[in-house]
């Protein structure tokens, strides 16, 4: 009985042997396809250690390929003959089964780290309510999906062929002994050593729980390079690490851990309990017009209308020339480094709309914020200024329930391109083309000034750089040779890499003829760019000769923040080269409203010297830009490259919570929104 047991045992440990090696190659193939570096050269212990860590971390899913068969197969089979000999078909199938697993959380895995240059991450619970059209498109038309199922057929093919070669292999012989003592104790190591190996193995190569591998114990000479830190984790370690985690802990905090959090940063001295809400207590004060008041403002949110393009290096690319009428205007305060309100597009306009974080708690999905009378909402308060507020999006505003929750913050009029654009306008899945959709926009505000009164604030959202990039470019007068002659060749010739900046390209111009449009006709209109966030170029850039690194964390996250009106230098941000998305409403009541002025704000203007700025997911300072999802941070100033990066505790972090609290509250206790 127990030599059936022995020869199964061996059988499935062959099983097991196969898939440490799997996951070794899919982490090879990865490494192969993104790292950031043109050589490998001298990364040889960061190699090593990346493959022999990511070995044992891996464990925590494959030693559980030589437990699951030992309990359901070896085990029966030591008792019955006849479930022994079905059990290497059973391996097989299971095998196969897990390889089926393996594969489609490596494709998952690749495809995330193509869109958002990371490994899986909490960013996949944002996009839970994401437009499934959109990506199902994505996946086909620009990840070329169908290849990637179709390839499944191939690919098990070769693990069947694997796994029946090492079930294949010999056995070792079961020793029989003539003492019933010896024979006892031989079957009772083998079993104990058994289990023990599967613990062993299981832990991580201890016996020790406490010594499992996991983020914070990576080699430290692969955790500094943050590329290879991410390879090291396996696909379902990363998959886990994402399931295993609440999107955000706000929903189990209790009033007075929120309440008490919130009130050191409260502008008002009144206890925070006496408030109508917590949002009451960012009063503040204008200290009287700076500028004339404008009878146009126009915030215009970029779909990642990112810094790095206005960078020097980049000049050759000449994609933003659009953005530089007023990057490049005297009449111009802009920053060089910036943080966004979110990390993908809604969260960042739902903040930027209604004053608070949207703390990837997704606000505009919620009922209670459809009807939420929050004193800090820009257009409410521009209200309050004689202003008519209209919220402009390329797309349909119905996705995400914008159609609900803007009309909420304040906003007169929601303006939906695929409505005023007409059916037959061109259109990607997320929105209308942008030169079509501006053009069309510039032409309904000057149709509409009568009827809207002579203040207006136009919130604009284009989405045309979105992928997946099929936009005719060429039609658009797009030819890389004139548009970018002095770009370096490989980036030139590259048809996949066109695609991108082509794309990027065709939505600056879009944007640069609105500029011209509206400072036309209305010369003294207040024009305030950003984007709605940044996004990593290391996919298409990192292994060109123009770059050949990874983007740094400046580079991934920082989108423009400038404003432009006659009346303003680039001095009026007194000196400030640091600012957020939530500085943008206080700047505005400062440069335009009277003295006395109240308004609510969580952040204080730009025409004030400011310190740093949080966001739920980064930190910022004039001489360092951080993210609170990694312990490095990256030096900024003269004195330091491109690729610098230093290591230590996340500064801020009390005020980061608060800000999660405060919306965690409020979502909580969506009664407060109607006071």
């Amino acid at each position: 009985m127990f030599s059936l047991f022995f020869a199964s045992l061996q059988q499935d440990a062959k099983l097991f042997l196969f898939f440490p090696i799997l996951c070794a190659i899919f982490r090879l193939i990865f490494i192969k396809v993104y790292n950031p570096y043109r050589s490998l050269k001298g990364k040889g212990q960061v190699l090593w250690h990346c493959f022999r860590y990511g070995f044992w971390w891996g464990m925590d899913f494959n030693a559980y390929v030589f437990l699951i068969p030992l309990v359901l197969l070896s085990l029966p089979g030591a008792f019955f003959p006849v479930w022994h000999r079905w059990g290497d078909t059973l391996r097989l199938l299971g095998g196969l089964v897990y390889s089926l697993v393996l594969y489609l959380a490596f494709a998952g895995k690749m495809l995330f780290y193509k869109h958002f240059h990371d490994i899986f991450n909490q960013t996949m619970k944002l996009g839970a309510k994401a437009e499934k059209h959109n990506l199902a498109d994505i996946f086909f038309h620009q990840d070329h999906g169908a290849w990637i199922l179709l390839g499944v057929l191939p690919y098990l093919g070769v693990c069947a062929a694997c796994i029946q070669g090492l079930l294949q292999l010999p056995s070792f012989q079961y020793l029989d002994f003539f003492s019933p003592i010896l024979h006892y104790g031989y079957n009772t190591v083998i079993f104990l050593g058994a289990i023990a190996a599967f613990y062993w193995f299981r832990y991580g190569g201890t016996f020790w729980h406490d010594n499992k591998p996991e983020w914070d114990t990576i080699p430290s000479v692969v955790k500094k390079d943050i590329f290879f830190a991410k390879a090291t984790v396996d696909d379902l370690v990363a998959l886990e690490q994402v399931l295993k985690h609440k999107l955000n802990p706000a929903y189990e905090h209790t009033d007075e851990q929120d309440l008490t959090a919130v009130q050191p940063l409260l502008t008002e001295k009144t206890p925070i309990a006496r408030l109508p809400n917590p949002a009451y207590g960012f009063k503040r004060t204008a200290g009287g017009p700076r500028i004339t008041k404008p009878t146009h403002i126009f915030l215009f949110v970029g779909e990642s209308y990112l810094q790095q393009f206005f960078e020097p290096q980049f000049a050759c690319l000449n994609l933003v020339q659009g953005g530089k009428l007023l990057m490049e205007d005297p009449h111009t305060a802009s920053l060089t480094s910036a943080l966004s309100a979110g990390i993908i597009s809604r969260p960042s306009i739902v903040s930027l709309m209604s004053g608070i974080f949207d703390a990837g708690l997704e606000l505009n999905e919620k009922e209670s914020f459809w009807k939420n009378n929050l004193p800090t909402a820009l257009p409410r308060q521009l209200k309050k200024l004689g202003y008519h507020s209209t919220y402009w999006y390329g797309g349909n505003v119905t996705y995400g329930n914008f159609n609900q929750f803007a009309p909420a913050c304040g906003f007169d009029q929601v303006m939906t391109a695929t409505d005023f654009c007409g059916p037959d306008a061109p259109k990607t899945w997320v929105g209308v083309y942008d030169n079509v959709f501006l053009e069309k926009a510039a032409e309904l505000i000057r149709q509409q000034e009568e009827a809207n009164g002579p203040y207006q604030f136009h919130f604009l959202y284009t989405t045309s750089y979105h992928g997946p990039f099929k936009i005719p470019l060429a039609e658009y007068g797009y030819d890389p040779e004139k548009v970018m002659p002095d770009a370096p060749r490989d980036i030139r010739k590259n048809r996949e890499i066109q695609k991108n900046l082509g794309t990027f390209w065709f939505s600056d111009q879009a944007l640069g003829k609105f500029i011209r449009t509206m400072r036309k006709a209305y010369p003294d209109c207040l024009f305030i760019l950003t984007g709605d966030h940044s996004v990593d170029m290391s996919p298409v850039l990192a292994r060109t000769s123009l770059m050949g690194r990874d983007c740094n964390l400046r580079e991934r996250h920082s989108p423009v923040l400038l404003m432009n009106h006659r009346e303003l230098d680039k001095f009026s941000f007194a000196g400030n080269t640091i600012g957020s998305h939530m500085n943008i409403a206080p700047t505005i009541f400062e440069l335009i409203a009277p003295k006395g002025f109240t308004y609510y704000s969580l952040y204080p203007s730009l025409l004030e010297p400011i310190d740093h700025v949080v966001s739920p997911y980064h930190w910022l300072r004039k001489d360092a830009y951080g993210s609170y999802g990694q312990d490095f941070f990256q030096p900024l100033g003269k004195d330091h490259g491109p690729e610098d990066l230093a290591e230590g505790p996340k500064p801020y972090t009390d005020e980061r919570e608060a800000w999660l609290d405060l919306t965690g509250y409020l979502v909580r206790h969506p009664e407060l929104l109607d006071r």
